[in-house]
């Protein structure tokens, strides 16, 4: 006689290769857009120091691609310790990905990359990879051959790596010239990031930092922590709300 199969496995049977979603702990990929002065490299140190439970220099890794500046941050209040490499031009990707290795080989659990504009508009980046490709190929759009896929895994590095991962954007200047009493008053506004359209996309969560009041408004976010929020300023305890969500998974 046929056997009888037990209620679960008929389900899983149903199922067949689907089964139902659950989700699970992760490590974060986020990112802070803003202009020059607004912040972004302060309020990654930050949510880097809540993100983990043992900050300090073994731990937070941070790439500077912005001539040096990342270590003004050191010493701060609230500011963690925490280690830098500094990397000049060629910004190619591949040079990017070594570093995300490196760091996850030495063990470090959080890395700041900032910022990753260099990688899309600096020299060796894509944009000037596909300038010196046109200057040679005869079909123009033949230069994003090499450059999308190497953009690519640049990208695919960032999302795969078992660690958390804060990068920074440089966003464009705009302004606005708003009256305040009668008198009229510039404010300096953030537009667009500098990277390749849709960046965003690839992110947990992507934060805008205003450069008026350092507030930051979370454009992007799957979490669904700052849904209802209203702009306030990153802190530690942003980090470590993060945190608990991610650890709050199966």
């Amino acid at each position: 006689s046929e056997p009888i199969q037990s209620s679960a496995k008929q389900e899983n049977d149903k199922m067949g290769i689907f089964r139902k979603a659950e989700r699970r702990k992760s490590r974060v990929k986020m990112a802070l857009a803003g202009t020059a002065g607004s912040g972004k490299t302060h309020s990654a140190l930050l949510l880097a120091s809540g993100l983990i439970d043992d900050p300090g220099a073994d731990t937070i890794a941070l790439l500077d691609s912005e001539n040096g500046s990342a270590e003004l941050e050191a010493g701060k209040p609230g500011v963690p310790a925490f280690s830098v490499v500094n990397m000049a031009a060629p910004y190619s990707p591949d040079r990017y990905q070594s570093v995300i290795k490196e760091a996850v080989d030495a063990g470090f659990k959080v890395l700041i990359l900032d910022s990753i504009s260099p990688e899309w508009n600096g020299e060796g980046g894509i944009l000037d990879i596909v300038d010196r490709k046109k200057q040679s190929a005869r079909n123009q759009m033949a230069a994003w051959k090499d450059a999308t896929p190497m953009h690519q895994k640049f990208l695919d590095s960032i999302i795969q790596a078992p660690i958390h991962i804060i990068a920074t954007m440089r966003s464009k200047t705009a302004y606005e010239v708003t009256s305040d009493g009668g008198k009229s008053k510039v404010q300096k506004l953030g537009t667009a990031p500098t990277q390749r359209d849709g960046i965003e996309f690839e992110f947990t969560l992507v934060g805008e930092i205003t450069a008026a009041r350092h507030y930051c408004e979370f454009s992007k976010d799957r979490t669904g922590l700052f849904a209802d929020a209203m702009p306030e300023c990153v802190t530690k305890k942003t980090g470590q709300k993060i945190k608990d969500w991610l650890e709050s998974g199966s």
